[in-house]
């Protein structure tokens, strides 16, 4: 027990006792003597001590049986690993992932966001054919319905009086901020938007026996608000997951995964699109702050990699089996080659285990699929650059016909020193070899300042000019700045 807790026990013991010697006290008539007050208070003391055993005893006893049930399901979760399919799966991202995961209650999925290319499924058991309550990853599709129904002003608030934007609550995965936009969204649209994005349906992963979810049904009791934020009857497996967090990296297509068994499949992969998801372009660049603030300062920052954007979302709930935690993600933010989703069940779903394990495969597989460093960032100039292009073109060409009279004057230098005969004779060819630089690939942006006329100074008749000036200096600068002329001294 905490210090907290024994204070509370403490003072429960003694209100308890004086209450009771109130009550023998008013039962028997008469003032208690000391000795009856004695034995009361140890009568009271001894009943709350074997209270406190029981209790403490329960205790070890649900803590032991957790435990064993940890010790169970972790050991469960091995025997599913050994027993999983990893025919067609990229060997190092398996083992970075397999290491990444260790001992512990869950279920990895990596694959490619843009093609749909699964590269591993760690305990493919729960990554395929069972399903965990999303608990706060549901944020997504809410997000997503939120900013396509314009329930999500364009100021980023929501609510009256309480002021929170979309990048802040996606970072710090706010409930009451998501909860207020679903109840603005309804169950229905919610409902249609997370099986447009792909809740509730099998993805169509050529394995068998795939589990399709499921999706919250209006029944008596049923509390509508906690299915925006808390993903109340909702199902989803890993997979689906993966895929949904794939089609908000690649723009909106949702793609069917596909793990390529065969030797052909690997050489030449075709992706398959399921459909193309109605939703603009601006509703997903309006989610990627929030994603990127989850792991750059949100609940996500175990999932960070200093050597690229990772873009994810976390979420810790109790499901069926207790406590669950996931993650999904997906990386580098420049150009999508990873999508990451990690959960865990039991303790291992706690203090976002689910994100430190998906920051190590980043972290592990960066030297793969990291940043390409030749990507090309425009291909085409865009308004800023046409505004200075003319002024370019003619800064060039001014530098060109600079360029071209000072190699004339060399050439010219150079042949009157051989003619001269003071010198060696050198070749006009070599001299531009040795002198010419390469030419820079940097395009110089310059700025036009506008001159500014300068009114000339007139002099001051006024003002005396000295006579002893000294050489070098400059009389109509002197006059700018009137000196104070001495009085004669007598």
């Amino acid at each position: 027990m905490s210090a907290r807790d024994v204070r509370r026990q403490r003072n429960l013991t003694a209100r308890e006792q004086a209450s009771s010697l109130k009550s023998l006290q008013r039962r028997l008539g008469r003032p208690l003597t000391k000795r009856e007050r004695v034995a009361e208070l140890r009568r009271i003391e001894a009943s709350h001590r074997r209270a406190n055993l029981e209790a403490r005893r329960r205790a070890e006893a649900a803590r032991l049986a957790a435990l064993a049930r940890e010790r169970a399901m972790r050991d469960e979760v091995q025997t599913f690993i050994g027993k999983d399919d990893t025919t067609g799966e990229d060997p190092e991202v398996r083992r970075v992932a397999v290491n990444a995961l260790g001992n512990h209650a869950g279920t990895v999925v990596v694959m490619d966001p843009m093609s749909g290319r699964v590269y591993s499924v760690v305990n493919q058991e729960w990554g395929m054919r069972r399903g965990f309550k999303p608990c706060s990853t549901i944020k997504l599709v809410t997000g997503v319905a939120g900013l396509s129904e314009n329930v999500i002003p364009p100021v980023d608030t929501v609510g009256d009086g309480y002021h929170l934007d979309l990048t802040a609550a996606l970072a710090h995965s706010n409930n009451p901020f998501f909860e207020q936009v679903g109840s603005k969204i309804g169950f229905d649209k919610m409902v249609n938007y997370a099986k447009e994005l792909g809740l509730g349906e099998k993805t169509g992963v050529n394995v068998p026996f795939e589990y399709s979810g499921r999706l919250p049904e209006l029944k008596p009791g049923f509390i509508e608000r906690r299915m925006f934020s808390y993903a109340d009857g909702f199902e989803v497996t890993p997979l689906q997951l993966g895929t949904l967090v794939s089609a908000m990296a690649n723009g909106g297509k949702l793609l069917v995964p596909q793990i390529p068994r065969t030797a052909k499949d690997q050489s030449k992969f075709n992706a398959k699109v399921r459909r193309q998801l109605p939703i603009t372009s601006e509703v997903w660049q309006r989610m990627v702050p929030g994603m990127v603030g989850s792991v750059n300062y949100g609940s996500g920052r175990k999932a960070y990699d200093p050597a690229q954007t990772v873009a994810g979302k976390t979420g810790t709930c109790i499901g069926q089996n207790g406590w669950v935690g996931l993650f999904t993600s997906y990386a580098p933010l420049a150009s999508p080659r990873l999508a990451v989703v990690v959960i865990a069940e039991g303790s291992d779903g706690r203090r976002h285990f689910p994100a430190a394990v998906a920051g190590e495969i980043y972290r592990e597989l960066n030297h793969r699929f990291g940043t390409a460093i030749n990507m090309q960032v425009a291909a085409t100039a865009d308004d800023e650059e046409k505004e200075v292009g003319d002024s370019e073109d003619g800064d060039d060409a001014a530098d060109a016909a600079l360029d071209s009279t000072a190699t004339r004057d060399a050439t010219k230098v150079t042949a009157a020193t051989s003619n001269s005969g003071n010198a060696a004779p050198v070749t006009t060819k070599a001299a531009s070899t040795e002198t010419q630089t390469p030419k820079s690939t940097v395009k110089r942006v310059l700025m036009p300042l506008e001159k500014k006329t300068v009114e000339p100074v007139k002099n001051n008749p006024t003002l005396p000019v000295p006579s002893n000036l000294p050489s070098g200096s400059n009389p109509a600068r002197n006059e700018q700045r009137p000196r104070r002329v001495q009085p004669n001294q007598p």
